[in-house]
């Protein structure tokens, strides 16, 4: 007997707004009944577990002890260009010149995730 994980909890301030964020990360629709104002709010994910997020009184006050990791579609710099263009910060950098390694964002609200090699680095980096 196993248990399947049904979505990623995330609290925030603000669950419609942070959700909207997530959506234009994703690509992925919020779900149809949220609307501003909603105190709880879904990415439905095309694959894996729903994105749910929880209005929660409490500000973030520490690092995040789980987070996301995104690999995109186009490259990692690409991706992290876009996302920081829809409102997310620069954390830190592990990129290395050899192309491996990640970037630190966070979204408007603090929560740390990463950006990973795309499958299209992953490949450039192993051809001749």
């Amino acid at each position: 007997m196993v248990s399947v994980v049904q979505n990623v909890a995330i609290d925030c301030a603000d669950a419609y707004e942070l959700a909207l964020f997530w959506s234009r990360v994703t690509g992925s629709p919020l779900s149809p009944e949220d609307r501003p104002g909603a105190r709880e709010t879904q990415v439905l994910l095309a694959e894996g577990p729903v994105l749910y997020f929880n209005q929660v009184p409490e500000a973030k006050t520490v690092k995040n002890r789980i987070h996301l990791c995104l690999r995109p579609e186009t490259s990692r710099d690409r991706e992290v260009d876009r996302l920081l263009s829809l409102g997310a910060t620069f954390v830190g950098d592990h990129r290395e010149q050899d192309g491996s390694g990640w970037a630190v964002l966070a979204d408007p609200e603090g929560n740390e995730f990463c950006v990973l090699r795309s499958d299209s680095d992953r490949t450039a980096a192993h051809t001749p």
